[in-house]
């Protein structure tokens, strides 16, 4: 058995979780790990000196949470998958030749060194200033943005968590969040299929090569 774990950060709606979810239901054996999961509650958010919820913040998530997650399904892929419902994703093994993906996908997740140090690949969504608000407008959160919150505290908290990255950016694919999804989903999709392809004849040239020296 070989595992693959894929990171999908970026800014905020950018289309992570819409490209994560649409790689999760074509990608057998594969689940999701979704960041936004592991907000802490409202109360222990803490606010900044304009009165601004910190939610930008590696502090206002459970991310020990999260990583005892992601370790959970490095231990036993299979398992977890049965625990979170998904048997439907599982396809019959094939002598240790069957890769199991996991997807995380969230805003900071390359931001917390102990989860991106496990990354075999990362994408990262980026969309302009003006769409990002534009979209960020458009949806409904609870609590709902206060105003002036995007340009006094979103926006700037990108910028500064994406600058806390830029010496690692060598390792990542940016993607255009303007394109079509459906053009993204292919791209993706497509360079995820020829890992997991890679890591399919790796395990079967190891199996090949076991098999010789089990005569000696």
């Amino acid at each position: 058995m070989k595992t693959l774990i894929v990171g999908i950060g970026g800014m905020t709606n950018g289309g992570k979780t819409t490209l994560a979810t649409s790689l999760q239901e074509q990608i057998p054996n594969s689940c999701i790990i979704a960041q936004d999961s592991y907000f802490k509650d409202d109360s222990e958010v803490p606010v900044d000196s304009n009165g601004f919820k910190q939610y930008d913040i590696l502090e206002a998530l459970h991310m020990q949470m999260m990583m005892r997650d992601v370790d959970s399904w490095r231990r036993d892929p299979e398992s977890f998958l049965r625990q979170q419902g998904l048997e439907s994703q599982l396809i019959p093994p094939s002598v240790d030749k069957e890769v199991f993906v996991l997807i995380v996908e969230g805003f900071l997740i390359f931001n917390y060194r102990p989860l991106d140090e496990l990354f075999d690949k990362k994408y990262f969504m980026e969309i302009p200033y003006d769409a990002c608000k534009r979209r960020r407008s458009l949806r409904v959160y609870t609590p709902p943005d206060p105003p002036g919150y995007f340009d006094g505290y979103v926006w700037p908290m990108y910028l500064k968590n994406r600058e806390e990255i830029e010496s690692d950016t060598s390792e990542f694919v940016f993607l255009d969040g303007l394109k079509p999804k459906e053009e993204l989903l292919a791209a993706v999709y497509k360079d995820i299929c020829q890992e997991i392809q890679r890591l399919r004849v790796s395990a079967e040239t190891i199996s090949v090569f076991q098999t010789m020296f089990q005569g000696f």
